[in-house]
């Protein structure tokens, strides 16, 4: 088609209806979204008036506003969303302990502690390797040069002696 074509289609056929889609438009976008909109729309239809003719421009021309709107819309949703992957480091959810539990953490860590403290040396260095080091039975034995079965019997005893601390005072 030529251009003077174009032009003189554009003048006739959409022109006259553009008061009417703006207002139509209103209902649907913000206000700042409709120049960009009836822009698109023209845009589309013009591509569509090269590929063939159209019956009932009017009738095009507000389809095709709504779905250059809608498109707007759907772009601009994918944009602002958080993929899943990203999800687990945003900060929507915050983990992180308030004053009270972090209160409560440092009494149960001041009792854990004493409790700690009480039980005779070699029960408390043999818990301590095992609960906090994380040393095996076997590692433990061969570093304090005991047998395995003495490891056993004072992490026992070490162990009951820390839930009998946390009776007394009252802890589950």
């Amino acid at each position: 088609m030529l251009e003077s074509d174009n032009s003189k289609w554009f003048t006739t056929e959409l022109a006259p209806h553009e008061q009417a889609l703006r207002a139509y438009l209103r209902g649907l976008v913000n206000p700042s979204e409709i120049d960009d909109i009836v822009q698109e729309t023209y845009v589309r239809l013009l591509r569509a008036r090269d590929r063939g003719n159209i019956v009932s421009p009017r009738g095009l021309l507000f389809a095709t506003a709504r779905n250059a709107a809608r498109d707007l819309f759907r772009r601009r949703t994918t944009a602002n969303t958080i993929s899943i992957a990203d999800f687990a480091d945003s900060r929507v959810i915050d983990n992180a302990p308030n004053a009270a539990e972090n209160a409560s953490r440092h009494q149960e860590t001041d009792l854990l502690a004493a409790a700690i403290a009480e039980l005779p040396p070699r029960c408390r260095e043999i818990l301590v390797l095992r609960k906090f080091e994380n040393l095996s039975h076997r590692e433990i034995a061969k570093k304090l040069g005991i047998s395995e079965h003495t490891v056993e019997s004072q992490l026992t005893k070490g162990l009951h002696r820390c839930v009998e601390f946390f009776a007394r005072h009252g802890l589950p």
